[in-house]
């Protein structure tokens, strides 16, 4: 078994700490994992964008080849398009639908979500909306991670595990509305998004 994502999105959405999470719930499944990160003046609002390898075996290469990943979770809609050469053909692009207009030439929302779902299987979430129904509008990441739980080859207790490990912390409330997210979100990784 391998499996290989591509995490993206901008500084400050978290997915550093998606691909944590991730990371450490495939450790807990017993996989192994690889993975590389590229912070674009991050703190800033730059690009981010990690590869995560998981698999049953060895694992070569830190990175993903072009048009080799089986996913492409994105917290933000146009980072999605940017990495899409990344995705095999066969692949699972899943993407936050609120965008981070960080640059002045931020094309039109409805332009970047028609070229994202005239990609075959591809899901946008309203992350923010169950994000803000969990009660933790930060907790965005989470349901992204939950949206593509149904797609990944980690079980649900692994998730929950590795994302009460993370926000340990932090206090149970903020494990509690965190976990919330994810167990909200699950219906999404049935393919509920639109």
């Amino acid at each position: 078994m391998k499996y290989d994502i591509i995490l993206a999105g901008v500084g400050g959405q978290g997915t550093l700490s998606v691909a944590a999470i991730i990371a450490s719930a495939a450790l807990k499944q017993g996989l192994t994992v690889r993975q590389s990160e590229i912070h674009g003046m991050s703190q800033r609002g730059g690009a981010v964008v990690s590869h995560l390898r998981l698999s049953d075996g060895p694992i070569d290469s830190d990175l993903i080849p072009l048009a080799g990943g089986d996913l492409l979770l994105s917290m933000e809609p146009l980072e999605a398009l940017r990495h899409i050469s990344y995705l095999s053909p066969s692949g699972s692009l899943i993407s936050a639908a609120e965008g981070v207009e960080n640059i002045p030439v931020y094309p039109g929302m409805d332009k970047i979500r028609e070229e994202i779902l005239s990609q075959p299987g591809a899901r946008i979430v309203d992350a923010r909306s169950i994000a803000r129904e969990s009660g933790s509008l930060k907790a965005v990441n989470i349901v992204m991670i939950g949206a593509a739980s149904g797609s990944i080859p980690i079980s649900r207790e692994n998730f929950i595990d590795a994302i009460d490990e993370r926000f340990r912390s932090k206090g149970e409330k903020v494990q509690e509305a965190n976990r919330r997210a994810f167990e909200l979100s699950l219906a999404e990784a049935c393919g509920a998004g639109s």
